[in-house]
């Protein structure tokens, strides 16, 4: 059983109920949870294994992602694309998609978590809803098992093709039946319910324009009769809730409160339009939410009411959503576009506090994925906490707050993340995995992808 000591932590920031914040300050892992967290003074006498010296460092939990497709990292800033709102990029790229092979998926989600392990996370979730040329969500769980991150692998799904009035071709979605089955073998092989589980998985299909309201109903059923969460698109743009006015006669939240797509165990992503009755709903079924605003800003979305969502107890945490939307992968740099955005969109720089756009990168999004084991440095916690050094340029003169600094400034890379008790980035290097590689191969294969035909 390894004992590692983080000590004398120049800021150190729990996220826990009373919000503690503290200086000189030191942490004890005892394997993959936290043994101690606070004052340097009150560290308890103990033989270790690993000392680290933090002086110079801000830490705090590890960030959590609620919403990704890892596999656009393959088709970044597409020119065909840049300049589309959701319907249109999504029409352009579905072709291209078509062509992606089992280790495209594993190449492009060691990228992903490379990339979003340096930006400060240690859990993500990843929502793959096609699967074409053999492809597996399996491809998706191995890869990010190599990478070391905790690891929420969504069964997405699509079964409305152009054929039945839905958005994609029909080459790119799948019969109801086998997404049925294979949903629930997954999640009988991979699901870990336990505390600190590196991996679960959650039922997903993919949008209300690209399944039937029947796989709607029959994947809640099933999530609840498996005990796993349930996840999906909702209410991202204006044609998004037209497809909903025009094909089922209901606002998205009514759509998803009718197919029992409510509660503390589901969570949708955008709800840019979420009407304050939808709102209410979710406040008041604990349905949480996956706020992306750089995806929504890139695509011309709109604006999602996090301000009124907050206010209204909504469960609402981040994500940095697709890698061909967005078109980056920086979880940190999430948090600090939140915060930005809805000063913009209020005129009111009060509106979103630093600290609660970080709330909702660790704690927000920790009940979003509905689990009480992480998101806070406390004890019995699983010890994931990200370092950033506070001798790099872009912290230079912001000496009075580092934590706040850590939005405002627009931090780099982390200098450490560990992730249940493992360290996986060391003086802001990956130490398990050749970044190198990772990105040589994407790359190649990336190539292969855009060019071939």
């Amino acid at each position: 059983m390894a004992i590692t000591l983080l000590k004398n932590i120049h800021t150190l920031a729990t996220m826990n109920d009373g919000l503690d914040e503290f200086q000189d300050a030191a942490i004890l892992i005892n394997n993959q949870q936290i043994q101690y967290v606070g004052p340097t003074s009150g560290l308890p006498s103990v033989d270790v294994d690993q000392e680290i010296d933090l002086s110079h460092h801000v830490v705090l939990p590890g960030l959590i992602n609620t919403h990704h497709h890892m596999y656009q990292s393959l088709t970044r800033a597409v020119r065909s694309a840049q300049d589309a709102e959701l319907f249109g990029w999504l029409k352009t790229l579905y072709p291209i998609w078509e062509r992606i092979t089992p280790p495209m998926l594993r190449a492009s989600t060691r990228t992903a978590v490379a990339e979003l392990l340096l930006s400060g996370c240690t859990t993500t979730s990843d929502h793959l809803y096609l699967y074409p040329n053999g492809s597996r969500l399996e491809d998706t769980i191995y890869a990010a098992q190599e990478m070391g991150i905790r690891f929420h692998a969504c069964r997405g799904a699509m079964s409305v093709g152009e054929s039945k009035g839905g958005l994609p071709p029909d080459s790119l979605v799948e019969d109801e039946r086998e997404i049925l089955r294979d949903m629930q073998q997954l999640v009988e092989r991979f699901h870990d319910a336990s505390d600190h589980a590196m991996l679960r998985i959650a039922l997903a299909p993919c949008s209300p324009f690209s399944v039937s309201r029947e796989l709607m109903r029959d994947t809640a059923l099933l999530a609840r009769e498996l005990g796993v969460s349930l996840h999906t698109h909702l209410a991202e743009n204006q044609n998004d809730l037209d497809y909903s006015r025009e094909k089922f006669g209901c606002t998205p939240a009514e759509y998803v409160e009718e197919l029992g797509w409510v509660g503390p165990d589901v969570w949708h992503a955008h709800c840019v339009h979420l009407d304050q009755a939808g709102i209410e709903l979710f406040a008041r079924t604990g349905t949480g939410v996956a706020h992306c605003p750089c995806s929504n800003m890139r695509l011309g979305s709109g604006i999602a009411p996090i301000r009124k969502m907050l206010d209204h107890k909504v469960p609402v945490g981040l994500g940095v959503d697709g890698s061909a939307s967005n078109d980056g992968g920086s979880l940190i740099n999430e948090a600090r576009q939140a915060m930005l955005l809805q000063r913009v969109a209020h005129q009111d720089p009060r509106l979103l506090p630093a600290r609660e756009a970080l709330w909702m990168a660790t704690r927000g999004s920790a009940q979003v994925l509905n689990r009480s084991d992480i998101g806070q440095l406390s004890v019995g916690y699983a010890a994931d906490l990200i370092a950033f050094d506070l001798r790099t340029v872009n912290f230079a003169g912001a000496g009075q707050d580092p934590i706040a600094a850590t939005l405002f400034c627009q931090s780099g890379s982390v200098a450490y993340s560990f992730v249940n008790g493992q360290m996986l980035i060391d003086q802001g290097q990956l130490i398990h995995n050749d970044l190198s590689n990772i990105v040589a191969t994407h790359n190649a294969l990336s190539h292969e992808l855009l060019t071939s035909s």
